[in-house]
């Protein structure tokens, strides 16, 4: 039976492995050398680690690739991915291949506004609240000042601050929607902070506001939104039909027809979309980890895009028009590069140098790029080869790994395996034979 424990965060990292071993595992010593042998033998850069969250007792790897050859906007770049799905890096460098001799990427940042609220219940009239925000807006501006003060110096701060009256929704709700220019951060501290001196003061000041009649804002919290619809990019790709040909599969015209049919299907069957867009997050996701970027901010900010019409449907679109193919998806991303763990963690300042250390506008663009890359391969495969041809060659790997085969048994299953189906039953019968 498990036990309670209480303080468990004040004790030391030594006492905290030694009371989940004590309680948790069957074999302690082969538990405690699982986790020391994923300290870092450097005592510095792991204590850093340690200091990243709370509780930390060792750490846990996840590999790091570069996906070479992506051409965006006439640049070249090798692209750092930190994923643990088999082929996603494979996909995204042979899609970065194919596109680097037909014109590249293209992409455009459409806009960069990020949004935070302070949502609040008001009891009382409508417009006595309208005109007591109105006559509140510029102080609660300047409320902010010291606040914003750097930021604006970079060329960001508060754009824009408005009353939404959300009494449809929920009776007697209402929110102070202010948006937000970042710059280079992420910012969301910054943004945090922006609203809850915003929200102390706009409740200070409301009760000298005579028009309210004693009825004052109760304010429920003070948050950024995940949800950044004015915060999009475009990445795209375009080329002349015949140029899509593949050889022993389709003729260009023949491709495109069939890849486009797989996008729309995408656009009006959730069940589609939803596997669709999963595979656009895995280029997404290995670069916003890799760059220490906030990937669930990411993917629940994206999933919402994607559901922006009130139905889930994809985030990427095909045409075929005068024979010139176009594919391109819009992103909302808010992503920084300064700032949190871009300061901090060595892989993350490495991921950053080797992309040219970006902006996060140039960030925006090479994580949609990515998304795309990722999305043409995985269409490209379901249409033609089917997706386990190329997925399966990791696959057989990894069950090779489990059953602790040997380089020249790896070398000749590989071979084996190339014309038969991998599954771990099939993949031990045939390691088992070899081994007879």
């Amino acid at each position: 039976m498990q036990k309670s424990i209480s303080g468990f965060s004040k004790l030391s990292k030594a006492e905290k492995i030694n009371w989940l071993i004590a309680n948790h595992f069957g074999n302690k010593k082969q538990a405690k050398t699982i986790l020391e042998s994923y300290w870092n033998e450097d005592k510095k850069l792991q204590q850093l680690h340690d200091e990243f969250i709370e509780n930390t007792i060792s750490n846990f790897y996840m590999p790091f690739g570069v996906a070479p050859n992506f051409l965006i906007n006439e640049k070249l770049f090798s692209i750092p991915m930190a994923i643990e799905e088999s082929s996603v890096v494979a996909a995204a460098s042979n899609a970065a291949k194919f596109w680097l001799s037909r014109g590249g990427f293209k992409t455009t940042v459409i806009s960069t506004e990020k949004i935070g609220h302070v949502h609040f219940i008001f009891k009382g009239e409508k417009n006595a609240l309208v005109n007591c925000f109105n006559a509140l807006r510029p102080k609660l501006l300047r409320a902010t000042a010291t606040l914003t003060k750097n930021m604006e110096k970079r060329g960001g701060g508060i754009l824009d601050f408005q009353l939404n009256d959300c009494t449809s929704k929920i009776p007697h709700y209402y929110q102070l929607e202010v948006t937000f220019e970042t710059v280079d951060a992420m910012g969301a501290n910054f943004i945090n902070s922006c609203l809850e001196q915003i929200a102390v003061t706009f409740e200070n000041l409301s009760k000298e506001a005579s028009n309210l009649n004693g009825v004052l804002p109760e304010v429920v919290m003070s948050i950024l939104s995940n949800y950044v619809p004015n915060c999009v990019v475009r990445a795209e790709v375009s080329c002349a039909v015949d140029d899509l040909t593949l050889e022993g599969h389709f003729t260009g015209i023949e491709f495109a027809k069939k890849f486009i049919q797989a996008v729309r299907i995408a656009e009006v069957e959730p069940f589609r979309a939803v596997t669709h867009n999963k595979g656009i997050m895995n280029g997404v996701d290995a670069i916003v980890i890799a760059t220490g970027n906030d990937f669930r901010a990411v993917e629940a900010g994206v999933h919402a895009y994607a559901a922006k019409s009130g139905q889930y449907t994809s985030l990427s679109h095909a045409t075929l028009k005068n024979n010139i193919f176009r594919f391109w998806l819009d992103l909302p991303l808010a992503l920084g590069t300064v700032g949190g763990l871009t300061a901090l963690h060595p892989m993350v300042k490495f991921a950053l140098e080797l992309l040219g250390k970006p902006s996060a506008k140039d960030l925006m663009q090479i994580v949609a790029v990515a998304g795309l890359a990722q999305n043409f391969a995985a269409l490209r495969s379901l249409t033609t080869t089917g997706i386990q041809k190329g997925h399966m060659k990791m696959h057989l790997l990894n069950i090779l790994n489990q059953l602790q085969a040997n380089m020249a048994e790896k070398e000749q299953l590989i071979i084996h395996f190339k014309t038969k189906s991998v599954s771990q039953r099939a993949v031990a019968e045939a390691l088992k034979n070899l081994r007879a």
